[in-house]
């Protein structure tokens, strides 16, 4: 027993510990040895770090070697933890060494591969000509470099009579800029001097008049291979854009099939499966080892899928709701194989 690799779950904090532990613990089939920390916790110089375990059944805060692998659930953009820790269990045996993912970066290295055709024209909003924008597309997204849950992603839109509506989670707009008003001043004191970056808007196929996205949780499994482990259609509550703050959530094996026949159907599940793969495989040859991550689909009008972003710390709780989903064990299990994998690789 005592030969089972030694895996340690990092969160950003103490009091996150005991949930993220009770959660992997009950889908560990492989019977690992599991312990979760936060970067607090790493006493260097002992090479020791203190952590929580639950063991029978009683939870216990203890001093563990450093573990075979670690699993990285600390959402921020400093590295460095992780990187002074693979120096001391080896390279590789991190992973998701990066999950707070820099949208600019991404959507070049997407733009540069094969997946280029799936990916709308962005550009960093000092360089964009916002009007020319507008012209082109009539609607376009205004979002951080950084960000997550659709926060401060404002979507931009001209209208027939020349006004430029500014909207923020709702598409009732928050702001309206007149034809013979400066919509780039209004967007410099409405944005400060976070980074931003402009998105071409998708004219994006509703379901009972609601946008909808479709999020494919991709994960490594126990052979270290990509696999898409669920997909899931967010749908917005009415009025809104923002699918982040979804008022439903479903299989998409339920939503997509109202939409479709069933060979347009099958088509678009094999493409949504292949189109998530080589997004993972593409962001993980640029940012280093990742074990998990969700890509986010908008379907146009014309049946096109888009790739709109990349998540390196996917919601999980989202998939609660749904009553029907058959999947979750895969969702909390697969990070665990995966970790199983390295420890032998």
């Amino acid at each position: 027993m005592e030969n089972r690799p030694l895996v340690g779950i990092l969160v950003s904090k103490k009091n996150n510990r005991k949930s993220v532990l009770k959660l992997y613990q009950r889908y560990d089939h492989l019977n690992l040895k599991l312990f979760v920390f936060t970067p607090a916790d790493i006493i260097w110089e002992k090479q020791r770090i203190n952590g929580l375990s639950k063991i029978k059944g009683v939870w216990k805060q203890g001093s563990f070697a450093f573990p075979h692998v670690v699993y990285n659930r600390c959402f921020n953009k400093e590295t460095k933890t992780i990187q002074r820790l693979e120096k001391v269990i080896g390279s590789n045996k991190c992973f998701n060494n990066i999950n707070f993912f820099n949208k600019w970066d991404l959507y070049n290295f997407l733009k540069q591969s094969v997946l280029n055709p799936y990916v709308p024209e962005t550009v960093l909003y000092d360089q964009a000509n916002v009007s020319a924008l507008l012209e082109k597309y009539h609607v376009i997204y205004i979002k951080p470099d950084y960000g997550c849950k659709g926060k401060s992603v404002y979507r931009v839109e001209r209208t027939n009579d020349g006004d430029v509506n500014i909207s923020l989670h709702a598409l009732a707009p928050r702001y309206i800029c007149r034809k013979n008003e400066s919509i780039e001043e209004k967007l410099d004191e409405l944005l400060g001097s976070e980074k931003y970056m402009v998105q071409q808007g998708v004219c994006i196929q509703q379901i009972n008049q609601r946008y909808f996205d479709i999020r494919a949780l991709v994960q490594k499994d126990i052979l270290g291979e990509w696999k898409v482990s669920t997909i899931a259609c967010r749908v917005a509550y009415e009025h809104y854009f923002n699918t982040s703050m979804c008022e439903f959530i479903f299989d998409a094996a339920e939503i997509l099939p109202l939409l479709f026949s069933e060979g347009n159907t099958d088509e678009i599940f094999h493409s949504l499966h292949e189109l998530s793969i080589t997004a993972a495989q593409e962001a993980e040859a640029h940012m280093g080892s990742l074990g998990e991550l969700s890509v986010d689909f908008a379907l146009d009008e014309q049946s096109k899928l888009w790739i709109i972003e990349l998540n390196g710390k996917p919601q999980k709780d989202i998939y609660k709701d749904l009553k029907s989903f058959k999947n979750k064990n895969l969702i909390f299990s697969r990070p665990l194989e995966y970790a199983y994998y390295l420890s032998h690789s």
